[in-house]
Formats: structure tokens, C-alpha cells, sequence
């Protein structure tokens, strides 16, 4: 099920599309401001996001700009009243892949969010790493968005969990040094006070324990290696 963040200041509407898009197989997030919707994407995985230009706080097209440095693939429609030339170029030069405005027609933000998200999963927009184990799972990794896979089953990872899994699987049988963890961790948002926040935190340890569980029986691990960091290998049989 697709969860989508979608941000609207005005609550009439942003109510209506929050049902109308759960009717239709969607699990919905709503936020009132650019501010509100910074934190959400912050501390939580969504698969797109429907925003509104005009927001109170943080701007649209400022949020846009923000979101775009953290997650490069994740689909962004913008749903606004501003129908000019000019703010449909500067909303997509900003790094929407999709403009609609208002009015619009339901079933048409439906095609729309229903393309973005397809598009979203082909290899040309992202792709995946994959890893496959001798006990014949396979462990796939999207390179663009906070998704991963155990053969057909997904795997819920947070945002950090993602982004050491990807780099432990693009760096399968070689140790991966916690300065490396924390290098890529630069570019994932905090998941808590605290979280990561430096060096000498147990947050490495406490996100190696959450994979290490999320693969378990998959025929994989995460092994130790003192002094030096991180292997994620074959388990033995």
C-alpha cells in the first residue's frame, strides 16, 4: 500500500483528498505547512508526495527544493491553484515530476499519482541492488527510495536503516567502516532526538540490531568485525 504525504493548508480540501485517496488503496499522512511536512518526511517513509505551492511557514517550492537534496526519486506532484507559465516551470525545474492545478478532476490526480508511483519502481528512475543468498532469497535494495524487499515480501525500513542496508549490500563480502555509515548518514534524516547525532552515540549498534532481525532465516547477516566496522555476508549453513 503506497503511503503518501500529502500537504495542503486548506483543511476542506486537504480532508477530502486524504479520504478520496484512501478509498482507492492509499495510506494517507496530512500535514498544514511546509514546516509540519518537513518533519513528517524527516521521521517517515513515504512512497510520493502531493503538495500544495502556496504553504505557510516553509513554501512549497522551498520544501520542494529541501526534499529534493535528501531523496533525488521520490515522486512529488505539485496540486495548486497557480495555473501560469511561469509557476508551472518553476515547480518543475524545482524537481516536481508532475504540476496539476486547481480545480481538478479526481480521476485524473488518481492517473496521475498512479503513473508516478509505476514509474517510481522502473530501473531507469532508480533501480535496485540486489543480493542473492544460498538459501535462494533474494534481498533487494531500491537505490533511490527507503524500499527493500525479501524476494516478493517487502521489508519496512526506516530512512537510516535504508540507507546502511543499501550500503552494506552495494558493499556485499567487503567490511563497510562505521566512518563510511556515517558519511552516508549525512544525507538521511535524523529518526528521533538524537538519533545518530555523533560518533560516540550507540546508534550504529542499535540500527545493526534492527537489520540484523529484518534478515533473519533470509541466509544473510551482518557480522562484526572488530576494529574495522561491518560485513554483511552469507550466513553459514
Amino acid at each position: 500500500m503506497p503511503n503518501l504525504l500529502i500537504v495542503e493548508d486548506d483543511e476542506l480540501l486537504r480532508d477530502g483528498l486524504c479520504a478520496q485517496l484512501a478509498q482507492v488503496g492509499h495510506s494517507v499522512t496530512p500535514a498544514a505547512d511546509g514546516e509540519g511536512a518537513q518533519a513528517l518526511l524527516e521521521f517517515t517513509r513515504f512512497d510520493g508526495v502531493v503538495l500544495d505551492l502556496g504553504l505557510p511557514r516553509i513554501s512549497g517550492i522551498d520544501l520542494l527544493k529541501w526534499l529534493r537534496k535528501r531523496w533525488p526519486a521520490l515522486p512529488v506532484l505539485i496540486l495548486t491553484a497557480r495555473d501560469g507559465l511561469d509557476d508551472r516551470i518553476e515547480g518543475l525545474n524545482a524537481g516536481a515530476d508532475d504540476y496539476l492545478t486547481k480545480p481538478f478532476n479526481m480521476a485524473e490526480l488518481h492517473a496521475r499519482l498512479a503513473a508516478l508511483l509505476r514509474r517510481a519502481r522502473l530501473p531507469a528512475f532508480g533501480g535496485s541492488l540486489e543480493l542473492e543468498s544460498p538459501s535462494t532469497q533474494r534481498l533487494r535494495v531500491d537505490a533511490s527510495l527507503p524500499l527493500a524487499w525479501l524476494d516478493d515480501e517487502s521489508l519496512e525500513v526506516t530512512q537510516r536503516e535504508w540507507a546502511l542496508l543499501s550500503l552494506l549490500v552495494r558493499n556485499a563480502g567487503q567490511v563497510v567502516s562505521r566512518e563510511d555509515v556515517l558519511d552516508v548518514w549525512q544525507l538521511a534524516p535524523l529518526e528521533g532526538p538524537g538519533v545518530g547525532a555523533g560518533v560516540g552515540s550507540n546508534a550504529l549498534e542499535v540500527y545493526i540490531h534492527r537489520l540484523r532481525r529484518k534478515l533473519l532465516d533470509s541466509g544473510l547477516s551482518i557480522r562484526n568485525v572488530r576494529g574495522l566496522g561491518y560485513l554483511l555476508e552469507s550466513s553459514a549453513p
